[in-house]
């Protein structure tokens, strides 16, 4: 039996990526480089071929899988394993994981502007991402990273393979500290109060037309429109009798008596 029958039994058994050193530990008689050597040449032959299945690399090892152009027949039996979808919310996430990996769970919450616990959970139940360490912050949170079965789920041979950074939202590409924003607004709230101030001693040094002089008593009573020393009888001098409320004509009797309206 040669090296290449070996090995592609060994990948066609498997339902993960192998390495080649994982593969050589099928004989004592196998080395790396016989098998990555068996590899290239099993890859070739199935190009060439033609036929409906391919040898890939991804998560850093090696399998057999069937051309995407064979996926539409396979969805028919029930018998063949499917990969299972991510709602909407879950590839967010998970996206955010994978670009700006270990970071906590406050960190995706901040980017995301609402809570991803249950997000978290269900991925980590996925085997997509896993607990990596924890930070250096206040409480120690736990760091989130991507998994190997990520890789595998979406093809990649490495994290090398995801999208380059310039193609991506700025939410993805830069990873901001926390509460910058917040310090932003602080910073400009503070120059807003400062002009202000500076508005206010500026209005004070100019008295308005309306306000007493320096020799004129101020008003003890502002509601009454009186100050303090004000004399009553002054007020009741200039009082105007016009502006009295005079009783109907037809309320008075002859001798001027007030008499009551029945």
């Amino acid at each position: 039996m040669n090296v290449q029958q070996i090995v592609e039994a060994v990948l066609f058994a498997s339902d993960a990526p192998l390495t080649a050193e994982e593969i050589a530990r099928a004989d004592e008689t196998l080395d790396e480089e016989q098998v990555e050597d068996a590899i290239r040449q099993l890859r070739a032959e199935y190009d060439d071929g033609a036929r409906s299945f391919q040898l890939m690399e991804l998560a850093e090892g090696h399998q057999i899988l069937t051309r995407p152009e064979f996926a539409p027949y396979l969805e028919r039996f029930d018998n063949v394993p499917r990969p299972s979808r991510l709602s909407g919310p879950a590839l967010e996430t998970l996206a955010i994981i994978a670009y700006r990996q270990p970071l906590a769970r406050l960190e995706m919450e901040y980017v995301r502007g609402v809570g991803v616990s249950g997000v978290v959970r269900t991925l980590q139940e996925r085997s997509l991402i896993e607990v990596v360490g924890r930070a250096e912050g206040l409480g120690r949170p736990l760091l989130y990273g991507t998994t190997q079965h990520f890789l595998e789920h979406f093809g990649f041979r490495s994290l090398e393979d995801l999208p380059r950074p310039d193609e991506l939202p700025i939410v993805l590409r830069e990873r901001l500290p926390l509460g910058l924003d917040d310090d932003a607004e602080d910073s400009e709230s503070e120059e807003d109060g400062e002009a202000a101030e500076q508005q206010l001693e500026l209005a004070s040094e100019v008295p308005a037309a309306d306000e007493p002089g320096e020799d004129g008593p101020l008003d003890d009573n502002p509601q009454d429109g009186h100050s303090a020393d004000d004399d009553p009888g002054e007020d009741q001098s200039e009082y105007d009798d016009s502006d009295a409320d005079v009783p109907e004509a037809d309320s008075l009797s002859e001798d001027g008596a007030e008499e009551p309206i029945v």
